[in-house]
């Protein structure tokens, strides 16, 4: 049986450790507040004290924490009981600038790298329908293709060297592209609003039509039904808005769109909606919601 650390119990990391439980997987959970892991006692995992606790004997080691230094903390505080050999699917949201700090990490103590964010959010993480955009040696893949068949409804093989980020750079791209639609979306129907109309028009004028997609169908309905339960919070999305305009700025690319979400974003964290779906970034076109 494939024994799996999970690293990180937050709104994607609890989910993917039940999935990886449902699929037979041996799970060892930890989370800087233990009592977000500790439910995941009641499906079958053994909820750890500590990162070297959860590490120890793994055969894969999942992170699923915040940011780079988040992960780089936790790995470095597992170090007493990480062993060579043992494979390391890095699967937050990092940021290009953080992978060569993390997979010096990893050659320090002997791990094989992955590289392997994931694209979609709560729900998908919940029915195991991630998307992974994994780079990683052939040599692993053995040991991970049981762990991401657990989480993810499909696998995309970016090449064989995770320490290049080949994943973490295409998750910048396919990021960007969510946060700055939902910011297109919200500003729609902040629009209309503000105009004196029913919001509700602009998703009637789209639906059926050219621009219509399921994205903007799900968006939508949020704001008109006043659901900001959080699927990818806030906070979370103008953290990764401050990493991709960072990865364009390194590569000489400008980012207009995203950068301008980004600062919709603090502005709706600054009105109180930071743990509030990300589509909360409705309320930052008015200045007293």
């Amino acid at each position: 049986m494939t024994e799996v650390a999970v690293l990180g119990a937050g709104l994607m990391g609890a989910p993917m450790a039940r999935n990886l439980l449902r699929a037979g997987l041996a799970v060892r959970v930890w989370n800087r507040t233990r009592d977000k892991a500790e439910p995941l006692a009641a499906d079958g995992a053994v909820v750890a004290g500590s990162p070297a606790e959860a590490v120890e004997g793994a055969d894969v080691i999942v992170t699923m924490l915040s940011d780079g230094d988040a992960v780089h903390d936790a790995m470095t505080a597992a170090a007493p009981a990480l062993r060579p050999g043992q494979v390391w699917a890095q699967m937050s949201t990092v940021g290009v600038a953080a992978v060569d700090r993390l997979a010096a990490l990893a050659a320090e103590h002997g791990l094989t790298f992955a590289d392997a964010p994931v694209q979609g959010t709560r729900q998908p993480a919940e029915q195991g329908k991630l998307l992974i955009l994994a780079a990683a040696p052939e040599s692993a893949r053995q040991a991970l293709v049981p762990v991401f068949d657990a989480v993810g409804a499909r696998t995309l093989w970016l090449g064989e060297d995770g320490a290049q980020g080949t994943g973490t750079k295409l998750k910048m791209a396919a990021v960007s592209y969510a946060i700055s639609m939902t910011g297109i979306v919200a500003e729609a129907l902040a629009l209309a609003k503000g105009l004196g109309l029913d919001p509700g028009l602009v998703r009637e004028v789209m639906t059926g039509g050219p621009l219509d997609n399921v994205y903007f169908q799900a968006k939508s309905k949020a704001i008109l039904e006043g659901d900001f339960e959080p699927s990818f919070t806030v906070h979370n999305a103008e953290k990764d808005t401050r990493l991709i305009t960072e990865a364009g700025q390194a590569a000489g690319v400008r980012l207009d769109m995203v950068a301008a979400a980004g600062e919709r974003l603090r502005r709706a964290e600054a009105q109180g909606h930071g743990d509030q779906d990300m589509v909360a970034t409705y309320f930052a076109s008015f200045d007293k919601e």
